[in-house]
């Protein structure tokens, strides 16, 4: 291999990627990740205000990047979300499924509600938007789809079972499309982060997330930005023989 051969393999330019909840913590990161490798990027959120600050942040740094208001719940929504970014791109290779609601609610005091919305932006979404690109994968030469599910679809984690049922599917439904697709020239993975040092962590509270952070083997919480490596190599081709995995990032959290 020469340096030359070596570089291309994490390079995106000309690809077109898609990220949702692109406009903070871990999505933000791989969107600039991502755009720092050469790849336009279209960022999704609910927040309008959020988007439009995103693409301009990226623009400013000379990326090419769309923001486009997006709740992954509406079906609509997300079909719409695949049609802006042909409309601006022309083309889609990179899809990461960033975007999730951490709902906690207790066995005994969950509603349905609860989980009907869990249902809609952790795995129903992900899933439909897949599908919305697919015509547009399956064009690609360099298909990626990337899916960020949490190591806690394999911890258990107290009051978030609804959250870490849905991750736990996102997997499944990870190996089956890595299957079904793999003759479509398309590879499907998985990311799975563990504590990370984003809103939804903070959240927690200052001592759960202390507590989250010494739990790893590093002995701390991840910084968004260390999730951009093991993101870029499954969305590039770096990662070309790679589909149907999950890869976990999670300072030794739990133990594989």
């Amino acid at each position: 291999m020469d340096p030359e051969s070596y570089r291309d393999l994490f390079d995106l330019t000309g690809r077109t990627a898609i990220v949702t909840g692109g406009t903070r913590g871990i999505g933000r990161s791989i969107a600039e990740g991502l755009a720092c490798a050469g790849a336009r990027v279209v960022v999704a959120s609910r927040s309008s205000e959020a988007c439009a600050a995103t693409e301009a942040r990226l623009a400013d740094a000379g990326l090419e990047a769309l923001g486009v208001p997006t709740h992954m719940g509406d079906v609509d929504a997300v079909e719409a979300l695949a049609t802006a970014a042909v409309d601006r791109f022309g083309r889609i290779d990179i899809v990461v499924n960033n975007a999730a609601n951490a709902l906690a609610q207790p066995i005994g005091a969950q509603t349905a509600a609860a989980w009907q919305k869990s249902f809609e932006v952790n795995l129903q979404g992900p899933a439909l938007l897949v599908q919305a690109c697919l015509p547009q994968l399956e064009e690609s030469p360099h298909a990626s789809v990337v899916n960020v599910i949490s190591v806690g679809a394999f911890m258990f984690s107290r009051g978030f079972s609804i959250y870490g049922s849905m991750k736990a599917a996102l997997l499944s439904y990870t190996r089956a499309a890595a299957g079904e697709l793999a003759p479509r020239g398309i590879r499907v993975n998985a990311l799975a982060p563990g504590p990370v040092d984003t809103d939804m962590v903070r959240n927690q509270g200052p001592e759960a997330a202390r507590s989250m952070g010494a739990g790893t083997l590093l002995g701390r919480l991840a910084h968004p930005d260390e999730m951009v490596g093991p993101a870029l190599l499954l969305a590039s081709d770096a990662g070309g023989f790679i589909t149907g995995q999950v890869l976990v990032a999670d300072g030794g959290l739990h133990p594989h």
